[in-house]
This record gives structure tokens, C-alpha cells and sequence, in this order.
């Protein structure tokens, strides 16, 4: 049986697997007949698709398959494990959070000493001026730093656009190459890139959330340019088009190819805008665009550099929280201390735990992780020419973390 078929049985299961989970089916743009079977009558039960996925994945492991095939053989075995996992935790497998990343993501989290924390804590207090505690300093900070909200597509759009030509310069995109912004409410995350297929992307925006300045460079590039847009838009290009690999018509959420594609979109932006040439960028346009004072990009560009560290605080508290160590009032205490979130914010922050669990890594573990793997291909700040060569070829290529050596 050759792996295109084994292939086929995967998005159909994946797509199954979607009929329980809400959230399990990220994106779909593939033949319309498989989402239609996947949709007909009742949901398949549970047992009977564990039943397929340990099928699929004796199958595709005992298939001869050449050497060029070797690459998606691997893709496909190291997906078809996550999606294992995730109906194991549907019916009720009580995973431990480290147990679970380690199953869905292919990385186990190394723990992050509360000391590390406290460490990045006493540099922003002597960063940060004023009075007060250090979350009470950041915060007035943050207001001043925040978009109005009816500047808010303004400056997105201008984040975007100058996202978008920096990546072109150093990257094919696929011909067309579109997207549409969206504002909504009431999610559990600040924006996502839904992406439709034939290089269509829907990125929406939360405005629950007020968005600070630098958040909407990093969602301008994370959601569009350099991250999730041209990642989905150039593996369907590659690969679901020119090879006619239909796994590459799914994205199943929970699974290692979200710590790539997170890693790779928090890490772009640092790829698209390096060191001076964001703060130029948020300083000179961003800021004036916004209405608010660029006297105060480069002190909160130093702040932020700070909360790089500060971001793995997400980590020990969904740890602690899931493996039951926290109870839910100490988990948002917890980031409210080591996050320098407001309790409302911590309680949002809690509610994409409570949808999405140990997928926290991926935004912080992945990012340094991507970041490291592409330092050692010679990826270094001294020269971006490399740097972008590497990166371009990690976001069209199939590898998931555990070929990498991630």
C-alpha cells in the first residue's frame, strides 16, 4: 500500500478525530468529498478510531517506501502519534502536562526555576522607572503604550504591509498571496490565522484585549509575514499541490507541527525585524501612526527583551495547574506575579490553558528552540542572508521537531 493511500486514511481520521474536538481541525482545504464523509451521520465512537490510528501507524511503519519518501513516511508517523494521543486524552487518559507536550509536541519542557523568574524580575526593576511594585510599573508603562482602539487597523495594516515586503524580499510567496483582517470578541487567544488554502489566510484580531504597540508587529508577523500565512501557503504549495500530498490539506492542532509553526512564527519576527531595525520601525512609524510618544519605544523595547524570559512563566503555571499542584486562583496568582498580567488577564490567559492545555510550549519553548536549531545552521545576526536562507527552508519543509533534533 503505498503512502499516499496510508495518506488519504490519515485525513480522514484527522477530520474524524475533528467531529469530537472542537479545536482539533486548525485548518482544512483539501478534497471536499473527504470533509463531506467526515461529516455525514453521527460521530465515529472514540474506541473505533484509536482503533484506526494504531492501524495507520503499524501500517506506515512495517511501508517500503524510497528514499525520497523517507521525509513525509516520518511526517506521517510523527502526526498520526499526536493525533493517538489527543483521543487518548479524549477519553479521558489523565496525561501529566510534561507527559502530554512530550506526546503531541515530541519536546518534554525542561522545568523553569521560579529563581530564573525572580532574576528577570529584579533586571525590569531596575529598568523600569517610577514608583511602586514592578507589576504596577509595567502596567503604567503598558497604558501608555497601548493603541487606540480606533487606530488599531490603521497600525496593524501598516505592521502588515512592511511584514509583508521584507518577507518577499527573501522569500517566493505563493502567486496569490492574500489575507483579510478580522476584529472579533470573546475568544481565548489574542489573533489566529485561520487559513482557507490557495494562499488565503483570515487573520483575526481580539479586541477584548487591548493591543499594546509591540503586540501588533508580533501578530503582524507571527499571524501573516513571516509566520502562519506563508508556512501553511508555502507547504501547500510544495507539497499538497506539487506532489499531491493530501496530508498536507490537514492541519490537526495538537500536534508537533504547531511547535514549528509557533516557533518558527514567534521566531520570524525577530527574522523580519532584527534588533535596531524594529525599534526604528515601531519608533518611526508605528508609534506616530498610534498616536502615542515614541519617547517610550526604546525603553519598552528593553522591557520586552526582558519578558522573552518571562514568557516560560506560562509554561510552570499550566504545568501546575494541570497537574492539579495549582488550583485556579493560585495559577493566575502565579501569573500575575512572574507574568506582570493583570488578574483579568491572567484569568484570559487561564481560559486558553483551560481550550488548549500543554500547547503553551510552543510559543515560548518553540521559539527558542527554532532560534537555536537555526543558529547552528550558520543562521547567526551577523548574517541575515543565512539567517532567512534557513528559515525559509524550515517553514516549506516537512520536518517535524524530532528530525530536527529539537
Amino acid at each position: 500500500m503505498s503512502l499516499s493511500k496510508w495518506a488519504i486514511d490519515y485525513v480522514n481520521l484527522v477530520l474524524a478525530v475533528g467531529r469530537h474536538d472542537a479545536n482539533f481541525v486548525d485548518a482544512y482545504y483539501g478534497p471536499a468529498d473527504l470533509k463531506a464523509a467526515a461529516d455525514a451521520g453521527e460521530p465515529r465512537p472514540l474506541g473505533e478510531l484509536k482503533a484506526e490510528a494504531g492501524r495507520l501507524l503499524a501500517g506506515i511503519a512495517a511501508a517500503e517506501v524510497p528514499a525520497v519518501e523517507t521525509v513525509r513516511r516520518d511526517y506521517l508517523l510523527g502526526q498520526l502519534g499526536a493525533v493517538d494521543a489527543r483521543l487518548a486524552h479524549l477519553a479521558g487518559h489523565p496525561f501529566s502536562f510534561d507527559d502530554e507536550a512530550e506526546a503531541l509536541y515530541q519536546v518534554r519542557p525542561a522545568h523553569v526555576p521560579e529563581t530564573t523568574l525572580q532574576e528577570a524580575l529584579g533586571r525590569l526593576d531596575a529598568i523600569l522607572q517610577g514608583s511602586g511594585s514592578v507589576q504596577d510599573r509595567y502596567q503604567r508603562l503598558r497604558e501608555r503604550i497601548l493603541v487606540p482602539v480606533d487606530r488599531v487597523d490603521a497600525v496593524f495594516q501598516a505592521a502588515i504591509t512592511e511584514a509583508r515586503e521584507r518577507t518577499r524580499r527573501r522569500a517566493t510567496l505563493p502567486d496569490p498571496d492574500l489575507f483579510r483582517v478580522e476584529y472579533v470578541k470573546d475568544k481565548p487567544w489574542s489573533a489566529y490565522n485561520w487559513y482557507q488554502g490557495g494562499g488565503n489566510s483570515v487573520i483575526q484580531v481580539n479586541l477584548d484585549l487591548p493591543l499594546s504597540i509591540d503586540r501588533a508587529l508580533d501578530l503582524a508577523a507571527h499571524e501573516g509575514y513571516p509566520g502562519h500565512h506563508v508556512y501553511n501557503a508555502l507547504l501547500e504549495q510544495r507539497y499538497a499541490q506539487g506532489r499531491g500530498w493530501v496530508e498536507f490539506t490537514v492541519y490537526p492542532l495538537f500536534s508537533p507541527q504547531s511547535l514549528i509553526a509557533e516557533g518558527t512564527a514567534n521566531f520570524g519576527i525577530e527574522v523580519a525585524f532584527p534588533g535596531q531595525e524594529r525599534l526604528a520601525f515601531e519608533r518611526d512609524v508605528l508609534f506616530p501612526l498610534a498616536g502615542l510618544d515614541p519617547r517610550d519605544a526604546e525603553s519598552w523595547a528593553r522591557v520586552q527583551a526582558e519578558m522573552k524570559v518571562l514568557a516560560f512563566a506560562d509554561n510552570e503555571a499550566a504545568r501546575g495547574y494541570l497537574d492539579g499542584r495549582l488550583d485556579r486562583a493560585q495559577a493566575e496568582a502565579f501569573l500575575v506575579k512572574y507574568s506582570l498580567r493583570t488578574e483579568a488577564q491572567a484569568a484570559q490567559r487561564l481560559r486558553f490553558i483551560d481550550a488548549y492545555r500543554s500547547y503553551v510550549i510552543n510559543y515560548n519553548l518553540g521559539e527558542q528552540l527554532v532560534r537555536d536549531w537555526v543558529i547552528k545552521q550558520g543562521g547567526t545576526v551577523e548574517n541575515p542572508a543565512r539567517r532567512w536562507e534557513v528559515f525559509v527552508d524550515l517553514i516549506s519543509s516537512p520536518r517535524l521537531p524530532k528530525a530536527l533534533g529539537l
